[in-house]
């Protein structure tokens, strides 16, 4: 009986292999799609070493299997790097002090997890070389406070979306992106405005959707309309939203969710979260709070009304903003790492009637407010 044998031969292999890399969005503002990337799109620009030739360890908050995540699983493996993963349903303070232990040096995650880590008390263990933030609009509240804590760090934030790929970088710590990245191109990326939407361009996008009514990702022109709102102030872009987060329709005077935020986020005082409270309240014996000047209910009441009156300023003149505010025990978060925004049809109460708008013109529909009541009743 004759045993076969494997005989060592040389390994033909391919120089490469076209492949097709699926996701999801993040279906912040609706159904996530399901949308097409080649390797090419995903990894090509990305560094295949670090940039100071020192051994780095990267890790981060994201899910690996979403576009966020995926961007750091491919930057470790393309350097050769060590890559720490968080867990699903890991506790924030846990998964730090792995983290820490591991000695991480670089780290990503959207500005939602970074406020849920500097909430947690424990976000000092790290040490990180370099913080980077992604996913969501970096106000200039966390990135403060990530100075704040991080002071020897270099502290970036990043945008980019499943569709349109990594468009840039922001290294000078401050919200928002210079002009200079729209008015003067660099590289293979080209922005512009359009109707206050910022439009990418890039070898970084997308190729398709999939699905059985897929939809347009790239215009005839080359770019994909990212549905984020910006406008240009002082030489720099601030994000105001997104296309179809508009609470009043009202021409040339709506007030979107994104914009209503970040007002509260810029206003003087405000944490909208942050580490800690803007103002402190300690129970003391009988129900009384330092600081509150009242007791139980009443205490909580004063307290929430002069949190409401320093966040939410004034709006300028004609336009009437809308605004809800929900006292929560706790973040919602999706599963890419997002805050989660609840879809809902806001009402506003008395309606002011335009020069040149009927009531009937300006008036909720029934439907819309019934749809309202009752998502308001569900909360």
């Amino acid at each position: 009986m004759v045993t076969p044998r494997p005989v060592p031969a040389p390994i033909q292999r391919r120089a490469s292999l076209a492949t097709e890399w699926i996701l999801l969005t993040s279906g912040t503002t609706g159904t996530p799609k399901l949308v097409v990337h080649t390797l090419q799109s995903l990894g090509g620009a990305l560094p295949t070493q670090t940039l100071s030739g020192r051994k780095s360890i990267w890790s981060t908050f994201y899910d690996i299997r979403r576009y966020g995540g995926l961007q750091i699983y491919l930057r470790a493996v393309l350097s050769g790097s060590p890559l720490v993963l968080s867990s699903s349903g890991e506790p924030t303070p846990d998964f730090l002090a792995r983290a820490a232990a591991a000695r991480v040096t670089h780290i990503s995650g959207t500005p939602s997890h970074w406020r849920r880590a500097l909430m947690s008390g424990q976000a000092a263990i790290l040490k990180p070389e370099y913080v980077r933030l992604s996913g969501e609009v970096a106000d200039q509240s966390v990135l403060d406070n990530l100075r704040a804590v991080y002071p020897n760090a270099r502290i970036a934030h990043a945008f980019a979306s499943t569709e349109a790929g990594v468009a840039f970088d922001v290294n000078d710590g401050l919200a928002g992106f210079p002009a200079a990245f729209v008015d003067v191109p660099t590289g293979e990326i080209e922005l512009k405005v359009v109707d206050h939407t910022l439009r990418i361009r890039s070898g970084r996008n997308a190729a398709r959707y999939l699905g059985a009514a897929p939809g347009v990702l790239v215009s005839d022109d080359g770019y994909v309309d990212t549905g984020d709102m910006v406008e240009l102030a002082d030489g720099r872009y601030y994000f105001r939203g997104r296309v179809g987060g508009v609470i009043n329709r009202r021409r040339s005077q709506g007030v979107s969710r994104g914009g209503r935020v970040g007002a509260e986020r810029r206003s003087p005082g405000a944490h909208v979260p942050g580490p800690r409270p803007a103002q402190s309240h300690h129970r003391r014996r009988g129900g009384r709070r330092r600081g509150s000047g009242k007791s139980g209910r009443a205490g909580r009441t004063g307290c929430r009304q002069e949190r409401s009156a320093r966040c939410l300023p004034p709006q300028p003149r004609g336009t009437q903003g809308t605004a809800m505010l929900r006292f929560v025990p706790a973040l919602e978060f999706t599963p890419a790492g997002k805050l989660v925004r609840p879809k809902r049809v806001m009402c506003s109460a008395p309606l002011k009637v335009q020069s040149g708008a009927t009531a009937n013109q300006m008036r909720t529909p029934p439907a819309e407010i019934a749809a309202y009541n009752a998502a308001s009743r569900a909360t």
